[in-house]
């Protein structure tokens, strides 16, 4: 143990004259730095801070779009069952454009339907047979829809169950 103390004053020692070295220009070079790094990392915080309120406001823009997805199918399916030739018609079709717009410029998306079933994209909701191969959307009974890149509700399809005589008819769970 008196090794350990006669160690421990040398390295004493050794501290007390790096000390007694620093100048004064090299202390102001430290503060220089420390102050530097301070700074950057509160840009970084904030930067940081800015892209999570950002983020929150686009889980609460695309909250409400969900929210208006049953109002927005009701108003065109009261599309498809209306004079077009009316007066009425013609400014249903207005106020429907123009909402759609509205959400579209914000960031809704209708989901492309290509003809292929995508387990991310859409919901099966039955199977039916068909001269289509297997796997393929033959309907899409209800629209699916993202605001941006959150998916607010997958598109509902009736998809091929293959050619007539196959065992796989029905609705899938």
């Amino acid at each position: 143990m008196p090794e350990n103390k006669k160690e421990e004053k040398a390295s004493d020692k050794e501290r007390k004259e790096d000390a007694e070295e620093v100048t004064p220009e090299d202390e102001g070079r430290e503060q220089k730095e420390r102050l530097m790094r301070l700074a950057a990392e509160f840009d970084n915080y904030k930067k940081r801070v800015a892209k999570e309120i950002e983020g929150s406001r686009e889980v609460g823009k695309a909250s409400l779009a969900s929210k208006l997805l049953p109002v927005l199918d009701e108003f065109q399916l009261a599309m498809e069952n209306i004079d077009m030739k009316t007066e009425q018609g013609k400014g249903m079709a207005i106020v429907l454009s123009n909402f759609i717009d509205i959400l579209k410029k914000d960031g809704l998306r209708e989901i492309e339907n290509d003809g292929t079933y995508d387990p991310y994209k859409h919901e099966v909701l039955m199977t039916k047979d068909s001269e289509e191969k297997e796997g393929k959307i033959i309907a899409v009974v209800r629209k699916g829809y993202t605001w941006k890149d959150i998916m607010l509700r997958p598109a509902s399809v009736i998809v091929s169950g293959g050619k007539e005589g196959t065992e796989e008819t029905g609705t899938k769970e």
